[in-house]
């Protein structure tokens, strides 16, 4: 292989998900790319650092400071959802399910890892709740043992701070048959049952 493409299949891999044969499919489909092409995925990737940093009120990716949800008046500033990474945030508002605020707490507790309270954006959700008007907090961390350590420890130090938290649900994903779902699975639907009206 030549270097140039050597260089680029291993940056390939450096991607989550992608092994070695889907880094040198890639990099021969850019390969194959006008050169023109090939310079604008360039450019966009050494823009990203340049253009885009963290948002200083919710801690998500952005180009401006604050970001368009926070700065957004239509938004409701009283109802903040609580979210591992950025790419919740993309997620959530794909969905378009949900009208409040972001927080973003880059990251999970995972104390074999030494990532504890300290090293997340805790200290900042805590100093918005004393500083901004929020009657609720939705804790929507992911239902892995990371995450759910993670929502019933905020769950805690929200409720210290006085306001109502709330956690998303769990459990039986849409068009699933119920004989297919896990244990784990079931157990958290079950959980999490809400009434029919």
């Amino acid at each position: 292989m030549p270097p140039a493409l050597e260089r680029l299949v291993n940056n390939l891999m450096r991607l989550p998900g992608i092994g070695e044969k889907s880094a040198t499919r890639l990099a021969l489909q850019i390969l194959r790319w006008p050169s023109a092409q090939a310079r604008e995925l360039a450019d966009s990737i050494a823009m990203l650092h340049d253009c885009i940093g963290l948002c200083s009120r919710c801690f998500t990716f952005s180009e401006k400071d604050p970001c368009s949800v926070c700065s957004d008046p239509k938004r409701d500033s009283s109802v903040i959802c609580v979210v591992e990474e950025p790419g919740d945030v993309l997620a959530m508002e794909k969905a378009g399910c949900f009208n409040g605020i972001y927080h973003v707490l880059q990251g999970v507790l995972a104390p074999m890892d030494g990532i504890g309270p300290e090293q997340l954006k805790i200290k900042e959700l805590l100093k918005r709740l004393e500083t901004e008007e929020i009657d609720e907090v939705i804790i929507a961390t992911s239902s892995t043992a990371s995450g759910e350590a993670t929502a019933s420890y905020l769950s805690q130090v929200i409720s210290e701070a006085g306001v109502k938290a709330s956690r998303i649900a769990c459990g039986i994903p849409m068009g699933t048959d119920l004989k297919y779902a896990d244990q784990l699975t079931l157990k958290k639907a079950m959980e999490f049952r809400t009434n029919i009206s």
